[in-house]
């Protein structure tokens, strides 16, 4: 018993050195860890934050992951690690795999009855018979979640779309994404699922790829479609705002998934990762983002201001 108390006392202090560094900690691990009877299965519940010394920042989304690039340090983390429908957010492992085919970009597509025939009802400023370059139809598919598009690019891959769905399956493996898996290419089927942690990676990966940065952050986009000219804009109304500096973006929706924002974005010159899925209301994805940046800034603020006065004590 003594040898129990002392481990757990240890593991305690350990955990309590996890929160002052500012890492999530695994509740259901560490629980596992100092109580001997814990069932195997209750060791994979769903990560939640122990970090800043414990502040929480006080989002509404159902599963968020807050995670700082720079030392790849969890800052935040609620259901991070359950698989659920992620929506249009496909849209950026989509635009990973045409990127990687190297297909021309200038090579001029045409939307078909095929493209318009979807899994579900989306609505569409794309005609049947629309004549855009591969270019013009990714730029709309990452900045206005343009589902035609993301079809229409997705036909056209080398062996179609049967060989597109595996080869999203196989760069998810490939990026780490333990947790995902792929049926289509827009994300209306709420079979298409991932878990924040996996969107974490795609996230990175999409933010290395000067395409994908630039189409995503556009806030409009104009294509000739049929004899007029239409104007995109983007569905995520932080690209407009100039006080935010976004590296990647992706909004999405379904009823499954739920309104779901990841991004990638500069705070005080640290890249961070913020994906936030399950939100309930159109609005409060954007309002959680504006919470969780503000979250931060603040206790690296805190932070900052602990090591000016732990500097000015020393001898």
């Amino acid at each position: 018993m003594r040898l129990f108390d002392a481990h757990k006392g240890l593991i305690t202090l350990a955990l309590a050195g996890c929160v002052q560094l500012g890492l999530a900690v695994p509740v259901a691990q560490a629980a596992n860890a100092t109580n001997p009877h814990h069932h195997r299965h209750h060791a994979k519940r769903s990560l939640v934050a122990a970090s800043f010394n414990g502040a929480d920042p006080g989002l509404r989304s159902s599963r968020v992951l807050i995670l700082d690039q720079s030392d790849s340090s969890v800052l935040y983390a609620r259901h991070a690690d359950v698989a659920a429908p992620i929506a249009s957010i496909s849209k950026l492992l989509t635009s990973l795999v045409v990127l990687d085919a190297q297909q021309p970009m200038d090579e001029v597509l045409e939307i078909t009855d095929e493209d318009r025939a979807l899994a579900k009802e989306s609505a569409s400023r794309l005609a049947v018979g629309t004549r855009l370059t591969r270019g013009d139809l990714l730029h709309l598919a990452l900045m206005a979640s343009e589902n035609r598009a993301a079809h229409a690019l997705a036909r056209n891959y080398p062996g179609g779309m049967p060989a597109f769905v595996r080869a999203m399956n196989a760069k998810a493996r490939a990026l780490g994404m333990a947790s995902s898996h792929f049926v289509e290419p827009t994300g209306l089927s709420y079979e298409n699922v991932a878990s924040a942690e996996d969107l974490s990676k795609l996230v990175a990966a999409a933010a290395r790829n000067p395409t994908i940065r630039e189409y995503s952050t556009d806030s409009s986009y104009t294509v000739r479609v049929g004899r007029r000219d239409v104007e995109f804009r983007t569905t995520d109304a932080l690209v407009r705002n100039p006080d935010w500096d976004i590296v990647v973006q992706k909004t999405g929706f379904i009823n499954e998934a739920g309104h779901c924002l990841v991004m990638q974005t500069v705070v005080r010159g640290r890249n961070l990762v913020i994906v936030l899925l399950d939100s309930l209301g159109k609005y409060t994805r954007v309002a959680d983002a504006v919470r969780a940046r503000r979250w931060v800034e603040a206790h690296m603020s805190a932070s900052h201001n602990t090591r000016i006065v732990a500097a000015n004590t020393e001898p």
